[in-house]
C-alpha cells in the first residue's frame, strides 16, 4: 500500500514538472516570435484578437518592447513599453489619429513609416537605414551598415523624448517633453529648466523655473549650449561640458543606489515627477512642485484652490464638479458684441492670488479701479487679480484657470466670464427652482386630498349623530334592536 501511494506521489510530480516545462517552452516561443532586429521588408498591421499591446520589436533582455498600443479601445499609439510595469516611455509624435484597424501599418523600407490604405503618412523617421533595433537602455535606433561590420545611428528616439526622460538620457535645448494630454511641456533654456502651460493656441505661459546655480562649475559663453541628463546617483545634472555639471537638482535618493532604472516623466497634470523602479513598482522619488495649489490649472476652470482643503468655484455658488466650475472658453472678448459688454458678465472674488505670480508680468496701479478698468479696456483680457498693499496688477491675457484662495482681503480679483457660463448657471438654478416648485405642489396637492378625505368623513359623522344614529361600524344593522325600531315604526 505505501509503495502504491509512493509511486502515486511520483507521478503526479512528474506531471507537475513536466506541465511546468511545458509552461516555460510556451513562453519562451511566445518570446522568441517577437524579434529583436526588424529589417527592409517588415511589415505589420493590428491584430484585432489583442487588447492592449501587440508586441513587434524587443530589446535584449526583455525590458522593453516598441509595439503597437491600444488606446480608448478603438485607437491606436506607437509605443515603446516597460514591460514590467506595462507603462509606456515613449510615443510616436503622430500627425493624426490612428485607428486599430487592419488598414493601419507600421512597414520599415530604410525609414520606419506609419501609414495607411489610403497612402496617407502619420509618421516617418525620414531615415535611409538598414535596420532597426531597440537598445537595453530603450533607445530606438534606426541604423546603417557599413561593409566593415560597422553601424553608424541614423535615426534614434532618444532625439524625440515625448513625456519621459530614462536615465543616462541626454536633454538638450532642441528638444521638449510634453505631458500626455498636451497642455505641458518642459523645454531648457540657456541656463535653466522651464516648465509651460498652453494657455491658448498658440502661446504658453511659464509657471515653473529652476536656474542653474553653477555651484561646480560655470557657464561658459561660445562653449556650446547646455544639456541635462539625469545620472545615476540621484539628480537631474544641467551640463556644458562632461567634467563636471552646472547645476545638481538632487531627488529623495540621492547618492543613494537603487534597484533599477530611473526616470523623470511630465505629467498631465503639469508636475514633472522623477521615480526609480524598484523590481516590482514607479517608486517616486521627486517633484518640482510640492503643493498642489501652485499647479497649473489644479481646481480646472474658474476654480479656487484652498491649500489643505481642496478645490471649489471663484463665484461661491456653483457647485464644483468633474474638474471645472465653467465651461473652458478659447479666444477672446474682441468680437463686436462682446466690446459692447453683451458677450460676457463680471465676476469678482476678494482674497484670491494667482499661483504663479513669480512669472507672470504686471503692471504698478494705484487702485483696484484703475486695475479692473485697464482690463475691461482690453478686450483680450479675460481678468486681473490686484494687490492693495504692493499696488502690483496681474493681468491674466487667456482664458481663467484655477486660482489661490488666500486670506487677506486687499488681494481681489476681476473676471470676465462668457455669456454662455452664465446661461449654464441661470438654467441650472431655474431647473431646480422647477424642481422645487414641483415638489412643494406636489405636497400641498396631497395635503388638500388628504384634508378633503378628512373632512368628507367628518361631516357625515356629524350627520348620522344629528339622526340620532352612532357614527361607528354599519355591522349592527341587522341586531334585534333594529328590528324592533323598525316594527314599531310599521305599527304606527
Amino acid at each position: 500500500m505505501k509503495t502504491l501511494t509512493s509511486s502515486s506521489g511520483q507521478i503526479h510530480l512528474h506531471l507537475l514538472l513536466i506541465t511546468i516545462l511545458l509552461s516555460l517552452n510556451i513562453v519562451i516561443q511566445v518570446r522568441s516570435e517577437t524579434p529583436q532586429e526588424l529589417l527592409k521588408g517588415f511589415t505589420a498591421t493590428p491584430d484585432s484578437s489583442i487588447t492592449s499591446f501587440q508586441q513587434l520589436l524587443n530589446d535584449p533582455t526583455g525590458d522593453f518592447s516598441l509595439g503597437f498600443l491600444r488606446i480608448e479601445d478603438s485607437k491606436l499609439a506607437l509605443a515603446i513599453l516597460h514591460v514590467p510595469s506595462s507603462e509606456p516611455i515613449w510615443l510616436a509624435n503622430t500627425t493624426g489619429s490612428l485607428r486599430w484597424h487592419k488598414a493601419t501599418q507600421l512597414s520599415f523600407n530604410g525609414s520606419l513609416v506609419l501609414s495607411d490604405s489610403h497612402s496617407n503618412i502619420f509618421w516617418s523617421t525620414g531615415s535611409v537605414g538598414d535596420r532597426v533595433l531597440l537598445m537595453h537602455d530603450s533607445n530606438l535606433q534606426v541604423q546603417k551598415l557599413s561593409g566593415k561590420n560597422e553601424q553608424s545611428i541614423v535615426w534614434q528616439s532618444y532625439d524625440f523624448p515625448f513625456d519621459t526622460l530614462i536615465e543616462s538620457q541626454n536633454f538638450t535645448v532642441s528638444m521638449s517633453l510634453v505631458s500626455r494630454n498636451g497642455l505641458y511641456s518642459m523645454t531648457l533654456g540657456d541656463t535653466y529648466f522651464g516648465l509651460y502651460s498652453k494657455v491658448n493656441t498658440n502661446s504658453t505661459q511659464l509657471y515653473w523655473k529652476h536656474g542653474a546655480m553653477e555651484a561646480k562649475a560655470e557657464i561658459v559663453v561660445g562653449n556650446g549650449p547646455i544639456y541635462a541628463r539625469i545620472s545615476s546617483n540621484g539628480y537631474l545634472g544641467m551640463y556644458q561640458t562632461l567634467k563636471a555639471p552646472v547645476d545638481i537638482l538632487p531627488f529623495d535618493s540621492f547618492q543613494r543606489p537603487v534597484p533599477g532604472i530611473r526616470k523623470l516623466k511630465l505629467e498631465s497634470d503639469g508636475n514633472l515627477r522623477g521615480y526609480y523602479w524598484s523590481g516590482t513598482t514607479w517608486v517616486l522619488d521627486f517633484k518640482a512642485i510640492s503643493d498642489v495649489c501652485e499647479l497649473p490649472n489644479a481646481c480646472g476652470s474658474y476654480g479656487l484652490c484652498q491649500p489643505g482643503k481642496g478645490c471649489s468655484c471663484l463665484d461661491n455658488k456653483t457647485q464644483y464638479n468633474s474638474g471645472e466650475c465653467f465651461p473652458h472658453k478659447a479666444g477672446d472678448f474682441c468680437s463686436k458684441n462682446e466690446v459692447l459688454g453683451k458677450g460676457y458678465w463680471i465676476l469678482r472674488r476678494k482674497g484670491v492670488e494667482v499661483p504663479y505670480k513669480e512669472w507672470m508680468g504686471f503692471e504698478k496701479m494705484e487702485t483696484l479701479n484703475d486695475c479692473e478698468d485697464s482690463c475691461e479696456r482690453n478686450c483680450s483680457c479675460w481678468g486681473a487679480v490686484y494687490n492693495n498693499a504692493t499696488k502690483f496688477c496681474y493681468k491674466i491675457q487667456y482664458p481663467i484657470n484655477s486660482l489661490v484662495s488666500d486670506g487677506d482681503e486687499g488681494k481681489s480679483g476681476f473676471f470676465k466670464v462668457k455669456n454662455e457660463e452664465k446661461k449654464r448657471v441661470v438654467s441650472v438654478a431655474v431647473g431646480l427652482g422647477l424642481i422645487i416648485g414641483a415638489i412643494i405642489v406636489l405636497v400641498l396637492v396631497i395635503g388638500f386630498v388628504i384634508f378633503s378625505i378628512w373632512r368628507r368623513r367628518k361631516n357625515h359623522s356629524d350627520r348620522l349623530l344629528e339622526d340620532g344614529l352612532s357614527p361607528g361600524s354599519y355591522k349592527g344593522l341587522d341586531s334585534e334592536s333594529f328590528r324592533s325600531v323598525e316594527l314599531s315604526q310599521q305599527r304606527s
